[in-house]
């Protein structure tokens, strides 16, 4: 039980710090049209995978919290779209964006992984 508690408390602290670096990047590249609606859909996207993931604490059974690890899931994913769109887009970025994209992707693994447990839990049980 501990080893679960720790990988989910080291899973908090990641979305957390990726939460902060997504808000961090959006302040200091917000400078024109383009780029403000862009970061923008950056900071939506990744702001609300740690969301709904915090909220499967509250969840009343596995099904609805395997629908909210995957909307986290599904977030990760579109926070790399946009990162992506943005590095294609503001070429200067391009270096900067990849941690994020790199980081998006493994979030959005864990959270695959998350679901395939719950899954193969439930049909154990």
């Amino acid at each position: 039980m501990t080893n679960n508690k720790n990988n989910k408390d080291s899973l908090v602290e990641r979305k957390v710090k990726f939460e902060e670096e997504i808000i961090n990047f959006a302040k200091k590249n917000s400078e024109n049209s383009l780029t403000k609606l862009l970061i923008s859909q950056l900071v939506v996207a990744g702001t609300i995978i740690g969301v709904n993931d915090d909220g499967t604490d509250d969840t009343e059974n596995r099904k609805e919290s395997k629908h909210k690890i995957g909307i986290g899931k599904k977030e990760a994913r579109e926070t790399k779209f946009w990162l992506r769109t943005i590095a294609v887009n503001l070429l200067q970025l391009k270096e900067e964006v990849r941690k994020w994209c790199q980081e998006s992707k493994e979030l959005k693994f864990i959270f695959k992984a998350i679901i395939h447990s719950v899954k193969t839990a439930k049909e154990i049980n």
